[in-house]
């Protein structure tokens, strides 16, 4: 025999918000994300930032540290350095650029359930589904070639300069400041830090 259904016990139901809000809030989640890169100055700061690594240890530091720190950053240089690449075919450019524009309103900066004809759609759904129009674009677009050439050489790019770029003053949050001294922290008798 089977229990009943707790009274305490909730299920959680989204509420539906229309297609039309969804790409509203995802539009607004992608200007915030952009919205916090670091300042292209600092990112191409004075030549003493940038110094050879001394160690493996050193070089795992600089890659870990710099890509939380220029993350941001390093994604739009990846994406200029891939539109120069497909500028020798524009509407090829014109096409891949609205299915990241896809990707990154329907998957990447979703936060709300797409609801179509009353009916949610799934997560892996929408995955399939934007895969499908990847492929089939980049497939009728031709320009495979042009589209890895500008992906790699923006990663490269990003690599070096993660590489080379010394982050020693680069503090990610109150954390990596408290630890590296910069910020002293006292606690209080009541457990919290002033």
């Amino acid at each position: 025999m089977q229990s009943p259904r707790s009274p305490t016990a909730s299920v959680y139901t989204p509420l539906p918000i229309s297609f039309s809000g969804v790409i509203s809030r995802s539009f607004h989640n992608l200007s915030t994300f952009i919205s916090r890169h670091r300042p292209w100055p600092e990112f191409l700061s004075s030549a003493g930032e940038f110094t050879r690594p001394d160690s493996l240890t050193g070089i795992t530091s600089r890659l870990r540290l710099n890509s939380k720190y220029f993350g941001i950053n390093y994604t739009i240089i990846i994406t200029v350095c891939t539109s120069i690449a497909l500028l020798g075919a524009p509407l090829s450019l014109l096409m891949i650029a609205l299915v990241c524009l896809m990707w990154i309103l329907l998957w990447f900066c979703r936060e709300d359930q797409i609801v179509i004809a009353g009916s949610f759609v799934s997560d892996q759904a929408v995955v399939i589904g934007l895969g499908l129009v990847s492929v089939v674009v980049v497939w009728f677009a031709g320009v495979l070639n042009s589209l890895l050439v500008g992906i790699s050489v923006g990663i490269l790019v990003s690599a070096l300069h993660c590489l080379f770029r010394n982050p020693d003053g680069l503090f990610l949050d109150e954390n990596d400041a408290v630890h590296s001294g910069l910020i002293g922290s006292q606690s209080s008798p009541d457990g919290f830090i002033v």
